[in-house]
């Protein structure tokens, strides 16, 4: 397989990684680490996993530490002890670091934050993945992602055995309800943007069973099956199958429906809250 974390440059990765790190040192050094710790003083640290859930964000945490290091012309080596993927309980260390305290602390709250965030996407994934496991249906994300992270995001979702919707708004096109207004009509939109950029997949979003048959007939490459019962969604999933049509269903679901919806035979699960509303992973960092 693939590591996804190569779909994240490594050259974002940085910025995101200065970006974080000015956040913190934008105002001086950190007063308390350099008031309280001696300057030659080297040590070893775990970051431990304080409750069970699905690791993502290692690359950007060793990254973290890197730039903090380079910046103080010291060396700092680590070990990663839980990959990306990979599942941990309470207490289970992910990764030692080692080399100059100072370094380390100032390091801390930075590499938490990315872990901590990226680590409860990859968490939330997990457990819809699991809901629907054995199904043919695969949860996935949406564009409703923090500011500034989408990739680093998405490639949690991955992390946690789900998969990416567009990456951006020219990858692919999504025909929405305001774009079915604007344009008169889902045939007219489907042609619209057919017309305009002709190489890229078309998914149509649908309210109705009505506007399924349409997307269908004017030939969606998916559709999108917005809050539709599970009556109505095994409905359209007949119509679209027979014409080749992948469907996705999107709306009101949760995990408790996951399962339901999945056997329904839909594609996707569309789960904007993988990546909006995901809680963080506790992580700490322990000298």
């Amino acid at each position: 397989m693939t590591d996804p974390f190569e779909a994240v440059s490594t050259d974002e990765m940085r910025r995101l990684v200065t970006l974080a790190l000015y956040e913190d040192l934008r105002l001086g050094p950190d007063v308390t680490t350099e008031a309280t710790v001696p300057a030659d003083a080297v040590g070893t640290a775990l970051v431990v996993a304080r409750e069970a859930g699905t690791i993502a964000g290692v690359p950007v945490a060793i990254e973290v530490l890197r730039q903090v290091a380079d910046s103080r012309r010291v060396e700092v080596t680590t070990k990663v002890l839980a990959k990306d993927g990979s599942r941990v309980s309470p207490d289970d260390a992910v990764l030692e670091i080692s080399g100059p305290l100072r370094t380390l602390l100032t390091a801390e709250r930075t590499l938490l934050n990315f872990l901590g965030q990226l680590s409860g996407v990859a968490t939330q994934t997990a457990l819809w993945a699991e809901a629907i496991s054995g199904t043919d249906a695969r949860v996935r994300d949406s564009r409703k992602t923090v500011p500034g992270l989408r990739s680093l995001q998405k490639y949690a979702v991955v992390c946690g055995g789900g998969v990416n919707h567009r990456m951006a708004l020219g990858d692919a096109a999504l025909i929405k309800d305001n774009h079915v207004a604007a344009a008169g009509s889902v045939a007219a939109a489907y042609q619209a943007v057919r017309q305009h950029a002709p190489e890229v997949a078309v998914e149509v979003e649908c309210d109705t069973l009505a506007q399924v048959a349409e997307a269908i007939s004017v030939g969606a490459d998916l559709v999108l099956l917005d809050n539709f019962t599970t009556a109505d969604t095994v409905t359209a999933v007949g119509l679209c199958r027979a014409a080749g049509v992948r469907t996705e269903a999107s709306g009101g679901l949760t995990l408790d429906r996951a399962r339901e919806v999945a056997e329904t035979g839909v594609d996707f699960l569309a789960v904007g809250a993988l990546t909006h509303s995901a809680p963080v992973l506790d992580l700490g960092l322990d000298l």
